[in-house]
């Protein structure tokens, strides 16, 4: 009896394979391994255009006859003892497991508000931290065209700190300007500027510190440009230039703080409860 369960048993379990193969249409072989259609509907999303699926079919199903092939390959030539992960794979999803957890605990428990206090606090106690590697500036500048009727006026209004003139500044660069900046409450570094304004200067220290104003040209544009403040490269850097770095390094300790606490909340609670021993 339990022989003609084995065999009903491998029947049944060869049949199934069988009537796979006979009632879908197989669209790759590698040996005695079969890809099928159903196969590929996980990785062609749907609502995908004709076009674009036959594309994505076609990519996973040469990637598969290739993977398919390494394998056979590599199985042909390792030798069992080569071919055991096991232990390699339990650790991965515990990994796995411990990481989504944290996720989980960081996503429900963390605090993520962070105070202007909180930063400044930060900041004073590790400012030996926040040593600059560029230099940065301070500045407003404005790009016109060439042959602007309106160059002497955006000089004008560029070396104004009356409120009013700021005003009618912003909204003469909306007009007239081919580019600029305005916020000279940002600090801005350096090498960007440079990006912008075609600067020629070999010492970018030295032409800091001699420089407040500035005016450029090239074949098409002239470019205005007034320097409000600068800090120089290794010197430390502003709170201002800082701030979302320090939020992020706060967050960051929270989130290590956290999760330090829950493993060893875990532990101590288990140790009550006599829940492991160490031998």
């Amino acid at each position: 009896m339990k022989k003609f369960i084995l065999v009903l048993l491998i029947i049944i379990t060869g049949c199934s394979a069988f009537f796979k193969k006979k009632t879908e249409h197989a669209v790759a072989r590698v040996y005695n391994e079969y890809l099928y259609e159903s196969d590929l509907k996980s990785v062609i999303p749907m609502g995908t255009p004709a076009k674009d699926s036959i594309g994505l079919a076609k990519s996973y199903i040469d990637s598969w006859v290739h993977q398919r092939l390494v394998i056979h390959q590599a199985e042909q030539n390792l030798t069992s003892a080569q071919m055991e992960f096991t232990q390699q794979l339990d650790n991965y999803k515990n990994s796995l497991i411990i990481y989504t957890y944290e996720n989980e605990l960081v996503k429900q428990k963390l605090d993520t508000l962070v105070t202007d206090e909180n930063v400044e606090n930060y900041y004073d106690v590790n400012q030996q931290n926040f040593l600059l590697k560029d230099n940065i500036v301070q500045l407003q500048y404005v790009k016109l065209p060439l042959k602007s009727a309106y160059i002497k006026q955006f000089r004008k209004l560029l070396g104004s700190d009356n409120p009013s003139d700021k005003n009618r500044l912003s909204q003469q660069c909306e007009q007239y300007a081919s580019d600029y900046f305005l916020d000279d409450q940002n600090w801005l570094p350096f090498n960007d500027l440079l990006k912008q304004i075609p600067i020629k200067t070999y010492n970018q220290e030295e032409f800091l510190k001699n420089r407040r104003d500035l005016e450029y040209q090239d074949s098409a544009f002239i470019y205005l440009v007034r320097f409000k403040d600068f800090k120089i490269k290794e010197s430390v850097s502003p709170l201002s230039f800082e701030k979302e770095r320090i939020r992020n390094i706060i967050l960051n300790k929270r989130k290590i703080d956290l999760t330090k606490k829950m493993h060893e909340d875990i532990f101590e609670q288990a140790q009550k409860k006599n829940d492991f021993e160490i031998y």
